[in-house]
């Protein structure tokens, strides 16, 4: 019987975000990142959304690591949830275990963590698998593709990458090593679908300091920057720039903070002497001589910014005077918050540069040169398309077909999807247990679909609650019927209605008591039932209705 390698993806395909990947092989299970998920907009009260790793937990005897890419929300967001229920060895960058460590602090898991660093260019090893680090560019330092030798022959997890051949602080990415794994032989290659609508190359970062310079000459304002927190490298070059032009620099912001914290104490963000200020002391630098670095480029309610434009900043106040530059793109779904907020900082006279107005940021995901490059040094047998929307993995899939690679060779998976590799074929079979998690405040998976639609009806139609007393002995009314509205209607605009529901509700408690109905959950399914026909033909709305019944 021929060996198997089967991978598993538990997040990140037909989406953005909650990326985790699993292989497995000779009954060991390695897993790449644990990422989170931000939220639809009929999500209302979650936070974050994680994978349902109810495979892994089921299996945690055979999970050997958990390795991570790099260090975004969307790939290490997840770890603390992950280490609850399935505590393994960490293996990560310097920069992305400083930032998994701030995280675990904040739950209170990292003295009971074991986080293993590993720079690029060196192998560990995990059950039978022998995992590489192999230096990639992205939008965040540390980040790295993985060779994966397995028994089959090594596998190409890409992870998060551009091709940028001047970057800021790093070396480009090490399309040698790459290459000299294609010549080897690649079994199979998992690669970064997120930018495949985008011709051409990606903007190298080094270009978005030359536009920098440009906005800051001759600026006679307060500027205020907001990018991705975990960008250094964005974040380097506008403290670069303002300290040559002579400002000053704070920075607000939690996550903002974070990161600049662990990348100053590994050296990959170097200050300028006499550069940076508290911002409790901004109020004491002129204008012209201050540059403020802040979170909240994806228009996040609450953020830094968020707060500045709807004066909620205890510090800054922004108004005419302001040159406001958003260094970021909106993260898809993101479109309608940022928008928000442009427009509110333009309502108070701030001028506001952002990306339709001038070339102000560069992707850390490959455009489709970039992808066919990495395609044709890698030469792999079987590809995998991840890390996209379906539109994004059946794209690249068709870039991969133009390289030369088989359609037999391709698969286009979905979550939980098994896809059973040997040396010689790849298909899918069968599924694992695969899903969303919600996570609202601390709860953990405690709201489900139920939850949820009950919340899209109290925020879509409101809610109305009708509250009697009735009698234990023979069920008669005592007192009541009161009616309680919450967005729905105004009790005291809208008295006929709430005394016509009165009536209603008394009606169908003297047909109870006609009928004999003693049964508290018979009687209120009746007044719902009837107040609900009632109202839609009255008002064509469908409030959620809870009777409340006392017994005295």
């Amino acid at each position: 019987m021929a060996e198997k390698l089967k991978i598993v993806s538990l997040g990140g395909l037909n989406e953005i975000g909650k990326n985790i990947t699993v292989y497995e092989c000779h009954g060991d299970i390695l897993v790449v990142d644990a990422g989170i998920g931000f939220p639809d907009d009929d999500m209302y009260g979650i936070d974050v959304v994680i994978s349902d790793i109810s495979y892994l937990v089921k299996n945690k005897n055979r999970v050997r690591a958990l390795v991570l890419t790099h260090g975004h929300e969307d790939h290490i967001g997840g770890v603390p949830y992950f280490l609850r229920e399935v505590n393994v060895p960490i293996y990560a960058t310097r920069m992305t275990a400083g930032l998994v460590e701030l995280k675990l602090e904040e739950h209170h898991l990292l003295e009971n963590a074991e986080i293993i660093t590993v720079e690029p260019g060196e192998f560990f090893q995990a059950g039978c698998f022998e995992v590489e680090f192999i230096h990639v560019n992205h939008s965040i330092t540390g980040a790295v593709a993985l060779a994966i030798h397995t028994p089959l022959g090594p596998v190409v997890h890409t992870g998060d990458y551009k091709i940028d051949t001047t970057p800021i602080s790093e070396e480009m990415i090490d399309l040698a090593r790459l290459g000299e794994l294609g010549k080897q032989g690649v079994l199979a290659m998992l690669g970064d679908s997120t930018n495949v609508e985008n011709p051409g190359y990606s903007a190298s970062e080094r270009n978005i300091g030359q536009h920098f310079d440009s906005l800051f000459e001759g600026c006679r304002d307060r500027i205020i920057v907001t990018t991705f927190a975990s960008n250094v490298h964005r974040i380097q070059q506008v403290i670069d720039t303002a300290a040559r032009h002579g400002r000053r620099v704070g920075i607000t912001g939690r996550s903002m903070e974070n990161v600049m914290k662990v990348s100053t104490r590994l050296g990959y963000l170097k200050i300028p002497d006499g550069v940076m200020i508290e911002m409790s002391q901004i109020k004491n630098i002129p204008k012209d001589k201050l540059c403020i670095i802040t979170t909240g480029s994806q228009g996040e309610a609450m953020s830094a910014l968020y707060r500045m434009a709807f004066s909620g900043h205890k510090q800054v106040e922004i108004g005419p005077g302001d040159t406001i530059i958003i260094s970021a793109s909106a993260v898809p779904g993101n479109e309608e918050t940022v928008s928000h907020i442009v427009n509110e900082l333009f309502r108070k006279g701030a001028n506001v540069i952002y990306g339709k107005r001038m070339d102000i940021h560069a992707s850390g995901h490959a455009c489709c040169e970039e992808m066919k490059i990495m395609l044709g040094l890698i030469k792999p047998t079987f590809f995998i398309p991840v890390h996209g929307e379906h539109r994004h993995l059946k794209l690249h899939a068709e870039l991969a077909k133009q390289m030369g690679i088989p359609p037999k060779n391709i698969v286009i998976s979905d979550l939980g999807n098994v896809i059973e590799v040997t040396q010689k074929s790849i298909k899918i079979n069968g599924s694992v247990q695969s899903g969303r998690i919600f996570v609202d405040g601390t709860g953990v998976g405690d709201v489900g679909s139920v939850v949820l639609r009950d919340r899209k009806h109290l925020a879509q139609d409101g809610m109305l609650v009708i509250v009697l007393s009735l009698s234990s002995e023979d069920g008669s009314l005592v007192s009541g019927p009161d009616i309680i509205t919450r967005g729905f209607v105004y009790v005291k605009e809208s008295g006929v209605l709430i005394d016509e529901l009165r009536d209603l509700v008394l009606a169908t408690l003297e047909n109870c008591r006609k009928n004999n109905i003693r049964d508290w959950a018979t009687i209120k399914a009746s007044i719902k039932g009837d107040v609900s026909a009632s109202l839609y033909k009255s008002t064509k709305r469908c409030p959620m209705i809870l009777p409340v019944i006392m017994e005295v």
